[in-house]
């Protein structure tokens, strides 16, 4: 990406936020004090911007960065077992350089892909809360804004992102069906000149029992990808 590019400039203020109290002590902290298996990383320890070219087609929205994952590599979704499974989806589906995605400068490109979160900072338990999701709409908001010219799909992870993805959509400009539809595994929503789709998020949770397996999740980015003109 240009670092000129409205999109760079946009990701550079949001590494720089420091709206949320509690989130900004958590960060902090999990970089001081860091996992053992860590203990040689230098943390990034600030918001995770989202990761993609500025013309993508499709975008990936999830939760927030994980304490040890995204906060420690400054990339969404890096360095823990959510990104594994995310990023070698990406790959089997052609829309990924690589299976892995494991610093940020490990050569990983996304091909007409953007993948971001409603919430920027690592949150305590993983839980940011209603409030904290609020404060970092804006933010989601102008990303959408300035992907809008190019962007035809969406797929959010889970119910918390939903819950965050619709209000923000409709701030960006995008007609969202009232009442607002509720989040579900493999829904299926059209705005205008947008496809979004539910799909249950990454996490060890879903991924360990089988609640979300890796052809399901194949399966919802294949139709996603599909949607967006993507080959």
């Amino acid at each position: 990406m240009d670092d000129s590019s409205a999109l760079a400039r946009l990701d550079r203020r949001v590494a720089d936020c420091g709206a949320c109290p509690r989130l900004v002590d958590w960060r902090e902290e999990v970089a001081r004090t860091k996992r053992a298996a860590f203990a040689d990383w230098t943390y990034w320890g600030r918001p995770v911007p989202g990761f993609g070219p500025e013309d993508a087609r499709l975008v990936i929205i999830g939760l927030a960065p994980a304490a040890h994952g995204g906060n420690r590599t400054g990339r969404m979704f890096t360095g823990d077992r959510s990104g594994d499974v995310l990023y070698q989806a990406l790959y089997d589906v052609g829309l990924a350089s690589q299976p892995t995605s494991v610093s940020i400068d490990d050569g990983l490109e996304l091909y007409g892909v953007r993948v971001t979160a409603p919430v920027h900072c690592a949150p305590p338990a993983n839980k940011p809360t209603p409030g904290e999701r609020d404060t970092c709409r804006p933010w989601l908001v102008q990303e959408l804004k300035l992907l809008r010219p190019t962007l035809k799909s969406a797929v959010v992870l889970g119910a918390f992102g939903w819950q965050a993805a619709l209000p923000a959509f409709a701030e960006a400009g995008w007609t969202v069906p009232r009442p607002r539809p509720s989040f579900a595994h493999g829904t299926r929503v059209a705005l205008d000149g947008l496809d979004l789709f539910g799909c249950f998020h990454v996490s060890q949770r879903n991924t360990f029992t089988g609640r979300l397996t890796t052809e399901m999740l194949r399966e919802v980015l294949r139709t996603a990808a599909d949607a967006a003109g993507l080959p």
